[in-house]
């Protein structure tokens, strides 16, 4: 099953991936990863992206569009993979629609913005392995560590007040058309992502089986 996690900063995109990969096998992929892993891996895009990054600029979309390209035809997304960060943009969706990968279902996690900035505020990543919890309701068995390399947990500045209201305005204006797009294209599974994860979780794997 080939899906797209759709969703403001903060919905929980990353925690329900982590939850679908589990259960149903498949790789969770997120844009910065598969930066991350084009730089390391030297590829000619990686490098470009690479350039670009080093300059404080913004990767362009053909480069980003190129770079998913290479992941999904990795050995690993065979049997199904699960897009988290990609796509952002409308001429992202189109792009990879243009690629002729088939996705079966984008799922389209609600949360009001009230409750996001709630959210990312208690929000705390981890220095070493880039692994995510929260204060209150996924908070790490180590403390001020992850519970998994034992990193730092620190705020990232993406999660500071002022930068939560820039980050949702920007997901209002640029990824939001996307909830039509996919809607119309009768791939849309929506899923009230405003009460606690077991709930987002139980709600999540219920369409997937309803309509997977």
């Amino acid at each position: 099953m080939n899906l797209i996690l759709l969703g403001a900063p903060g919905a929980g995109k990353g925690t329900q991936g982590e939850i679908i990969r589990e259960r149903l096998d498949i790789p969770a992929i997120s844009t910065g990863v598969m930066l991350r892993e084009a730089i390391k891996a030297g590829t000619q895009l990686g490098m470009q992206a690479k350039a670009i990054i080093d300059q404080g600029g913004l990767v362009p979309d053909e480069v980003v569009n190129g770079i998913v390209k290479e992941r999904l035809a990795q050995d690993d997304c065979k049997n199904g993979f699960i897009l988290d960060g990609f796509p952002r943009t409308l001429p992202q969706a189109q792009a990879l629609d243009a690629m002729g990968v088939e996705i079966h279902k984008v799922l389209y996690i609600q949360v009001p913005d009230q409750i996001i900035e709630e959210r990312l505020g208690n929000r705390r990543v981890c220095e070493g392995c880039g692994a995510t919890y929260h204060l209150i309701n996924q908070p790490s068995s180590a403390g001020d560590l992850c519970e998994r390399c034992g990193g730092r947990l620190a705020v990232r500045k993406d999660d500071k007040p002022e930068t939560i209201r820039e980050r949702l305005a920007t997901y209002h204006q640029l990824t939001e058309p996307l909830v039509d797009y996919y809607r119309g294209q009768g791939k849309l599974c929506e899923i009230d992502g405003s009460t606690t994860i077991e709930a987002s979780t139980e709600a999540t794997l219920r369409v997937l089986e309803e309509q997977g």
